[in-house]
């Protein structure tokens, strides 16, 4: 069996230049994860003004979910079910359940969702702060 090999190129908004080189036993998942940090690399060097910052399109995957809650799920509590589901219908590519389930963990842990047991499965509601 041939190895697969694909060479990735990047220029940054700065002007830096990256190039990665994955060689081996390829799957879809793991070239999405390349793109995933690249997309990470390049958005760290960008400006971080807030009220910018779903104004263009969205690249990381955490901005994505985080955007979508925003928009579906504004004021009710939802599931990381139904958060898979709104996601495949607006972005139309497919996405594990783990890893939307990591991304509402991450915001749970930064104080973004609050979470509860509802039977067998967990139940997220955005905090908002009162002014």
């Amino acid at each position: 069996m041939a190895r697969k090999k694909v060479k990735i190129e990047l220029e940054d908004s700065e002007g830096s230049k990256y190039s990665i080189v994955v060689e081996g036993n390829l799957t879809r998942e793991k070239v999405l994860k390349v793109f995933e940090m690249m997309d990470l690399l390049d958005n760290s060097s960008g400006d971080d003004d807030e009220k910018n910052r779903y104004d263009k399109v969205s690249n990381s995957l955490g901005e994505r979910i985080m955007h979508l809650i925003e928009e579906e799920f504004p004021y009710g509590d939802f599931t990381s079910s139904q958060v898979l589901e709104a996601y495949e219908d607006k972005y139309n590519e497919p996405i594990k359940l783990s890893m939307v389930s990591t991304y509402l963990a991450r915001f749970t842990n930064k104080g973004i969702l609050a979470r509860s047991r509802s039977g067998r499965e967990w139940r997220y509601k955005r905090i908002t702060l009162k002014h």
